[in-house]
């Protein structure tokens, strides 16, 4: 009787499953119907919140992370709070000469001569603002890059690379790339983090309650969705290269959530693009969009 029960199960298991993956085939060309005459590379992954239902493009590859590595390292400084070492609440001195004057820094415009932030503050001007100087600072602070790196080793994330901070990323453009991930990647940490295998459930929410406070490049992930849509995400920009017309990274890897309860996970990596921002940009809202409207739709059968 049990082995009976088991196969009905079994049978129930595989034949949701392939009928998410032929229901996603419709998806699938609706993107890339929204990627046709594009000069771009487009890296994206896409995950069900029972991860039944998953798309990729160009999932396992390389591509450069700009501030999406801001993400990471704030996932690391929360683990040391976990472990007892830090806390959130802990005041973490920034000085005049940490503040660097040629690059974005929210921290630096406020505090021009310095000042003095928990640590909770100082995720957030990072992850939030996307905060270059304050990124450079929680390196330092957790101990530097090669623990960074490591970190993620141990929890199974190993198509990662962290070679750079901020400073050093953009002292030439080829550094970037040094600083790598996979959208297949981005997405399972993602998925880690929700399902609390990273961190405590306080760090968790800390850090989630964070991603949906970010207010850089509104353009992206909640470009094309309404107001009311609650997103946790983040965003990375490399600029243009003028000398070849080439964008190397439009960047936003999310949660994006749906009016039932249920969400969905997206991370997208355009790279080597001679498109312009705008089109960058209305491509990742664009594919976002179509992808909760089927989400959504899926809900209701």
């Amino acid at each position: 009787m049990i082995s009976r029960i088991l196969i009905v199960i079994a049978f129930s298991i595989s034949v949701n499953y392939f009928n998410a993956q032929k229901n996603s085939d419709s998806l699938r060309q609706e993107i890339n119907f929204l990627l046709e005459n594009k000069d771009l590379t487009l890296g994206l992954a896409i995950s069900s919140s029972d991860g039944l239902d998953t798309l990729s493009i160009n999932g396992k590859s390389h591509l450069p992370m700009q501030s999406v590595f801001k993400f990471h390292i704030a996932l690391f400084a929360l683990s040391k709070v976990d472990a007892g070492l830090f806390s959130l609440k802990q005041k973490i001195t920034i000085k005049k000469e940490d503040l660097n004057p040629g690059t974005w820094s929210p921290i630096r415009d406020k505090f021009p001569n310095g000042t003095k932030m928990t640590l909770a503050e100082i995720i957030r001007y990072t992850v939030a603002l996307s905060d270059n100087n304050g990124c450079d600072l929680l390196i330092r602070f957790v101990g530097g890059i090669p623990e960074i790196q490591n970190y993620f080793k141990t929890k199974g994330i190993s198509d990662l690379a962290i070679v750079y901070n901020e400073k050093n990323m953009q002292e030439k453009w080829e550094n970037q790339f040094e600083n790598w991930t996979t959208p297949l990647a981005a997405n399972q940490l993602l998925i880690d983090l929700n399902n609390y295998n990273l961190l405590s459930k306080s760090s968790t929410d800390f850090m989630i309650k964070t991603l949906k406070s970010t207010s850089t490049c509104p353009n992206r992930i909640r470009g094309l969705l309404s107001e009311k849509a609650v997103v946790a995400h983040k965003t990375g920009s490399s600029g243009l290269n003028e000398e070849n017309g080439i964008t190397a990274a439009t960047n936003d890897i999310g949660i994006v959530y749906l009016p039932n309860g249920t969400y969905f996970y997206i991370s997208f990596f355009v790279s080597n693009s001679k498109e312009n921002l705008e089109i960058n940009e209305l491509l990742i809202a664009s594919i976002t969009k179509v992808t909760y409207d089927y989400f959504l739709s899926q809900s209701k059968k």
